[in-house]
């Protein structure tokens, strides 16, 4: 029940540090993924239950603009 507790050799000490310092590298690497007005314009939008379903959209829009003269 008494045992030693173990000495922390010098390989471990760098082992973990070397560990900690490659996680830090790669979390300032990797891109943060944060929901855009792109991302939200994107999701669908949910059907009317009463019909009516036109809606002003940017595609309609474009089209709108194409037919001018």
């Amino acid at each position: 029940m008494s045992e030693a507790p173990k000495r922390l050799s010098r390989r471990t000490l760098f082992a973990g540090a070397s560990t900690v310092g490659a996680l830090a590298a790669v979390a300032t690497v990797v891109p943060r993924v944060a929901p855009t007005a792109d991302t939200v314009a994107a999701m669908p939008k949910p059907i009317p239950e009463r019909g009516g379903g036109y809606s002003l959209s940017e595609h309609v829009q474009r089209y709108y603009g194409t037919t001018r003269v």
